[in-house]
């Protein structure tokens, strides 16, 4: 069995980690997905001002499951909110089909 599901993807500075996991929880989300995550982007900088050069992984890359695309706008709009003019970060939403959804 599948269930029709959305989901958020959230790119952001490692240490916002514990408060973005925060706002996720809040808004009643199952669960979600962190790894560590390295690119580049438009700022190329950490929130220090400073490029960056030698930790190439200070990135963590969230993956958040919602039941429905509210859910997962509501959770953008609060961690863009909070966060994005001051750090660097991106969000975006997929469509999603979960599979064995009887977990989910």
């Amino acid at each position: 069995m599948t269930q029709k599901a959305s989901k958020l993807v959230i790119v952001t500075e490692k240490l916002l980690l514990n408060k973005i996991a925060k706002i996720i929880n809040e808004a009643g989300a199952n669960g979600y997905t962190v790894v560590d995550a390295g690119g580049k982007g438009s700022r190329n900088v950490r929130s220090s001002g400073q490029p960056i050069v030698s930790d190439n992984y200070s990135n963590i890359k969230f993956e958040v499951l919602t039941r429905n695309r509210d859910m997962a706008v509501k959770i953008s709009d609060e961690v863009a909110a909070q966060f994005f003019d001051d750090y660097s970060g991106i969000a975006y939403l997929c469509d999603a089909e979960v599979l064995h959804a009887h977990k989910f």
